[in-house]
């Protein structure tokens, strides 16, 4: 058994870089891959397939791959096999909530992600220098968000004008205002309500080089609002025409981006689809909103098919909109209001 798996893992990671390195586009082709690997060696997941009495012999797409609850992560030691992690990525932690755990078999297979899927909408990373805005996820530690941003920090040619913060300090502030004066296009990612306070720093005007990104979540500093009303505010406040958007969370390796448009492309290894809201095993239309599935490739030694608490719409070419979170779900760090 042991070396069936190590064969069957290296033929599934074989199939998922190439699709992340666009050196393959049978992205149906390789999820059946490994959910028949994830059939076999995750323990967890054959539980839930078997309580499902699902039929696997009529499983010849990806959207009717059976999706766990994301909160397992919670509850459960999720892997594929028998490894020793790396290091465990948590959850935000929001108050009184238990935290996810993700464990990390490669830290270089998250980066090689990471830096692929954003390359995959906005170019080559080294066009880019960062700064992160990330109050409450840096002081909690383990962030898959941090871990993230320090990667592409670390990739940019200018560190002066690059940084973490955890707060609008004077540190942040020089750092802020050298990106300003470079010609270098500059990413600032942020968590809503900080960035909401940077906007209230009535002389903080950015310049067009300048792409404001949001990850969701209040942490019950602020009142929620809905993402347009967020956005409308910042645009207005920091002097941009639009703000993009980050959607990822600790349970997925894989990111989509929204480039202000309201719209989320997924990176090569992940897609979404919609399930029904009062029938879960059922899928919902494209264009009428339901609760969020995502099948994360990247993910394919812990657990590539995830039912989350969000609710978004599917629409065309593989995008989607993210409108919030179900009705009775917890709230978590990049949660935005819905209404129906």
């Amino acid at each position: 058994m042991t070396k069936d798996f190590h064969l069957e893992r290296n033929e599934v990671m074989r199939s998922v870089k190439l699709l992340l390195e666009n050196k393959c586009d049978n992205f149906n082709e390789c999820a059946l891959k490994v959910f028949n690997f994830q059939s076999r060696y995750n323990p967890l997941y054959v539980e839930f397939i078997e309580l499902l009495q699902a039929n696997l012999s009529v499983i010849d797409h990806y959207s009717k791959i059976p999706c766990m609850p994301v909160d397992f992560f919670k509850h459960r030691i999720i892997k594929a096999g028998k490894w020793n992690e790396k290091m465990v990525f948590k959850s935000s932690g929001t108050t009184g909530q238990k935290r996810s755990h993700h464990y990390v078999n490669s830290p270089k297979w998250y980066s090689e992600v990471c830096v692929n899927t954003f390359e995959s909408i906005y170019g080559p990373m080294e066009d880019y220098q960062w700064i992160g805005l990330l109050p409450n996820y840096i002081q909690q530690k383990d962030s898959s968000l941090v871990y993230m941003v320090s990667e592409f920090i670390n990739r940019s040619e200018n560190s002066k004008c690059c940084g973490l913060f955890s707060g609008i300090d004077e540190s942040f502030k020089k750092v802020l205002n050298c990106a300003v004066e470079s010609d270098k296009k500059t990413v600032l990612i942020g968590v809503s309500f900080a960035l909401l306070d940077l906007a209230e720093i009535r002389e903080c005007l950015l310049t067009d080089n300048f792409i404001v990104m949001e990850t969701g979540g209040m942490k019950g500093r602020r009142r929620e609002m809905t993402r347009l009303e967020l956005h409308r505010t910042l645009s207005e406040s920091l002097g941009l025409d639009r703000i993009h958007s980050e959607y990822g969370m600790t349970e997925i390796f894989s990111q989509a981006y929204s480039e202000g448009n309201g719209l989320f492309s997924p990176g090569p290894l992940m897609r979404v689809i919609t399930r029904e809201i009062n029938d879960p095993l059922s899928l919902e239309k494209m264009g009428k909103a339901g609760g969020i599935n995502i099948i994360d490739l990247a993910n394919y030694d812990t657990l590539p098919f995830i039912s989350t608490m969000d609710i978004g719409v599917l629409r065309e070419n593989n995008q989607f909109e993210v409108m919030g979170r179900l009705d009775g779900s917890e709230m978590r760090g990049c949660n935005l209001m819905y209404f129906s």
